[in-house]
């Protein structure tokens, strides 16, 4: 038809019919298709004179037309020097009739019915018999027809019938933890944040001989905010064509350095972008048999919240890497509008089976935690991958007590022991910044004769299906010996109570709440904030340190442990407001 058409009035009229006229056109009688379609301009009548209604009716678009998708892919293999894009033009239930072409059908529908199979086999001239059709048989070619020895062929030179992984990259020899001396030694009296901290082992891992080449920093935005503006120079941002222009900055000793040899992936304000380049990083040793490590650092509530499909997609094709959630929690950038405070990534990484989130509070947590991905992912093979929260609070950063560090790594530990001699017990744990919170109360408890131990919980997620293992275990063995969950064996011989503060969302704690000995006070920050200073902020959402205390005091005192007066003396010491709204309504 289009060649017959000296007018061109038949492309005009194709291309001035929006998708909404073609789909009617789909479900509509040949004779409606003559009126409106080519009836627009009686000029094209005569063009298809030749045609009955039921032969319109079935003109195939090019999507649908096995002659033009050969000849489209032909063409686009026998291109040279610029990429092809192929536009097939299809029908949503091409071929299904009655049953669902071109309508707008629910996806639950499964069936077809007898009449229905019966057109279809017509229409595609399927080799089944009026005795069989009613028993929806599938239609297999005979082992010696042309197409099944193509289809064997095809497997064949595939390298079977189910898709495989095939994965020649070898192992890298990563740095064992003493790598990270400074970050295990603390910081003294000098304060920094876990963003600094990270930023210092980043910088020393990309000067490591054996794997510096292999990392890959990505940065979508605030390069500065984290402080990593100084690998601008010393390793360049990656530019395939090099510096085109004179940076403002270019005066400057850390100025915006691009390079044909940078490593820095600077990819602007676009996150789906920069996740993009994780998972070609991420997924390097499988498509290209090279092990890479990205490092994507972004303000964590620009993650999940916006590109939590990509993640999920990372997870699915197993790729590996480090997640960099900077500015974590729902207290770190106050004043900074509602579309900063992330309090619920943590939430949203728990959904994905092989991501590892952790909440480190100290730069040794973060030191321990990175040692062993790159362990895990480089020089093991695991296929999983790691959301780390870093934070910008800037306090002292301890050395890293003996013994911990598998407990790190499990999820839970006990960081600072309680005074001893006190009357009551009780334990605070606490994650990232905000388990100062818990060791500033810790001490003020103790006024009230109460010892409290400050624990560090680095993952609530792998608490849980570590519990979530043992209960499914117990569940189908009930004659053996009952498993307990880590944090149950962590926690059965302790004294008192359990009070957990988070910077996160209140579910988040809740995660380990059944498996807790007695149960689990929990404090969050649930609900909107918009207070101007850290300090407003935590108490508005009741995860400072007096709240804590409180929690604590109200804990014991459910427990009869004290009486409920010194829980409502306490609210007068500290100066708290007991009728301040919850947050959570906020």
């Amino acid at each position: 038809l289009l060649a017959r058409d000296t007018t061109g009035l038949l492309l005009k009229r194709m291309e001035e019919a929006v998708d909404g006229d073609f789909q009617k056109y789909t479900v509509e009688p040949g004779s409606y298709i003559r009126k409106h379609f080519f009836g627009k301009y009686p000029e094209l009548l005569p063009l298809v004179n030749h045609l009955t209604d039921e032969q319109l009716r079935k003109l195939m678009r090019g999507g649908h037309d096995t002659r033009k998708v050969y000849a489209a892919y032909k063409a686009a293999i026998e291109h040279k020097g610029s990429p092809t894009v192929i536009l097939a033009k299809t029908i949503k239930g091409y071929g299904l009739g009655e049953a669902g072409e071109g309508r707008n059908i629910s996806h639950n529908q499964k069936k077809m019915n007898e009449k229905e199979l019966r057109e279809f086999r017509e229409r595609f001239k399927v080799p089944i018999g009026d005795d069989e059709i009613a028993e929806m048989p599938f239609y297999r070619p005979a082992p010696d027809s042309a197409e099944t020895k193509y289809l064997l062929e095809r497997r064949k030179k595939l390298g079977g019938f189910l898709p495989k992984r095939i994965v020649n990259a070898p192992p890298l020899n990563v740095p064992k933890l003493d790598f990270f001396a400074d970050a295990l030694k603390g910081s003294g009296k000098a304060v920094a944040s876990t963003t600094m901290a990270f930023v210092g082992l980043l910088r020393g891992l990309l000067k490591n001989p054996a794997i510096g080449r292999n990392i890959v920093p990505i940065i979508p935005d605030e390069a500065r905010t984290f402080g990593m503006d100084a690998l601008f120079r010393e390793v360049g941002i990656y530019a395939h064509k090099g510096q085109l222009y004179e940076p403002v900055d270019k005066k400057s000793l850390l100025y915006y350095h691009e390079t044909k040899d940078g490593q820095i992936l600077e990819e602007g304000i676009t996150e789906a972008g920069s996740m993009a380049s994780f998972i070609a990083a991420g997924t390097a040793y499988a498509t290209h048999g090279v092990n890479m490590i990205p490092f994507y650092t972004y303000y964590s509530m620009f993650g999940f919240q916006r590109i939590g499909d990509q993640v999920w997609l990372a997870g699915d094709i197993k790729a590996k890497g480090f997640l960099l959630g900077a500015t974590s929690g729902r207290t770190s950038l106050n004043g900074e509008g509602l579309q900063h405070q992330d309090g619920h990534s943590l939430l949203l990484a728990s959904t994905i089976p092989t991501l590892l989130a952790y909440d480190a509070a100290f730069a040794f947590e973060v030191a321990v935690i990175i040692a062993d991905g790159l362990r895990r992912m480089y020089q093991e093979g695991e296929e999983i991958f790691y959301y780390l929260c870093l934070y910008n609070d800037n306090y002292s950063q301890p050395a890293m007590p003996a013994g911990v560090e598998q407990g790190i790594l499990d999820g839970l530990y006990k960081f600072r022991p309680g005074a001893t001699g006190k009357a009551h017990k009780a334990h605070l744990i606490g994650s990232g910044p905000i388990i100062n919170s818990a060791i500033r109360a810790q001490e003020i408890l103790e006024r009230y004769n109460v010892s409290a131990d400050v624990w560090s919980a680095t993952n609530y997620k792998l608490l849980r299906n570590d519990a979530l293992r043992c209960e499914r275990w117990n569940m189908l063995h009930p004659t053996e010996p009952a498993k307990k969950p880590r944090v149950t064996e962590l926690l059965e011989k302790e004294q008192g109570v359990f009070v957990a503060v988070s910077d996160n969302m209140k579910i988040v704690p809740d995660q380990i709440a059944p498996w807790v000995p007695g149960g689990l006070t929990t404090l969050g920050t649930d609900g909107f904030g918009r207070s101007d200073t850290r300090e407003r902020l935590r108490r508005f959402f009741e995860v400072d340190t007096e709240l804590t205390v409180i929690a604590t005091l109200h804990a014991l005192a459910k427990k009869g442990a004290i009486e409920r007066t010194v829980v409502a003396q306490a609210i007068k010491d500290l100066n708290v407001n007991p009728e301040k709204l919850a947050p959570v309504l906020l």
